[in-house]
């Protein structure tokens, strides 16, 4: 009842406007894969999730965040349900993977936080998972720099503190979901996102990640000067799988 108190009688000022036409300047593109290679999971399940994708980015696709608005994923997509067409997908609850109406649609919170923190947005709400199940198969963004969504008890949100109007646009190609954050005037400056002290430890036989996630704000027109650095979150998680290399916390030594 909480949250549906806050969205509904709270003071905050919610995202709720799309259009399709799209501001005229992009901040940052990303796409991510539909279908990946998770091992002996149930193929099927990753074909229902993109379905799923695609009935939850019906809700988003072209969503405008005007100044003083706050972007509510869940809000905005709703209860995934058998009835709105939802089919069984992976999802990760209570530390395991497993089958759920409408799993899998966090990659498209996973997809928006990653657009979001290269920008002048500020994120209020945000989740990650406390596992990591499955080894790396060409990922290409940090380890814990996504964002997970279970209606509606957790929830990504992020709010536009600035005087600019943000736009988010998803669609798909063939093999992937894309997406771009947009803005209606031109910046003259960036941000860079990287990871740093990325490692895989042994803990009293349990294998666990740890990583850091930095960014840097970049003056554009000044050959790329750096004139802000910060930490936007450090990430630890238990790892359901053996990695290839890892240090082994209680001997001090790395195994190979």
């Amino acid at each position: 009842m909480g949250r549906y108190f806050q969205w509904y009688f709270g003071d905050k000022k919610y995202s709720g406007k799309r259009d399709t036409n799209k501001l005229p300047f992009r901040i940052k593109k990303h796409q991510s894969v539909l279908l990946k290679k998770l091992g002996e999971s149930d193929m099927q399940l990753q074909i229902n999730k993109a379905t799923n994708l695609k009935i939850a980015v019906n809700n988003i696709d072209g969503i405008l965040i005007h100044p003083g608005e706050t972007f509510s994923f869940c809000k905005l997509v709703g209860l995934p349900t058998k009835r709105k067409g939802y089919l069984l997908g992976m999802e990760l609850t209570f530390g395991e993977a497993r089958a759920g109406i409408g799993g899998g649609i966090c990659q498209i919170s996973n997809l928006i936080h990653w657009l979001v923190i290269h920008s002048s947005l500020t994120v209020t709400e945000r989740h990650h998972h406390s596992f990591d199940p499955f080894p790396d198969d060409g990922r290409v963004l940090p380890f814990g720099s996504g964002a997970t969504v279970f209606y509606n008890y957790l929830d990504y949100q992020f709010k536009n503190n600035t005087t600019h109007t943000f736009q988010i646009n998803l669609w798909f190609t063939d093999k992937c979901l894309e997406g771009e954050l947009r803005i209606d005037s031109e910046l003259d400056y960036a941000y860079h996102v990287m990871e740093k002290e990325h490692q895989f430890l042994k803990i009293d036989g349990q294998f666990f990640r740890k990583n850091e996630i930095w960014r840097d704000k970049i003056l554009k027109y000044k050959s790329g000067e750096i004139v802000n650095t910060e930490l936007i979150t450090k990430n630890f998680a238990r790892v359901t799988y053996t990695p290839d290399n890892y240090v082994d916390d209680n001997k001090n030594q790395s195994a190979y």
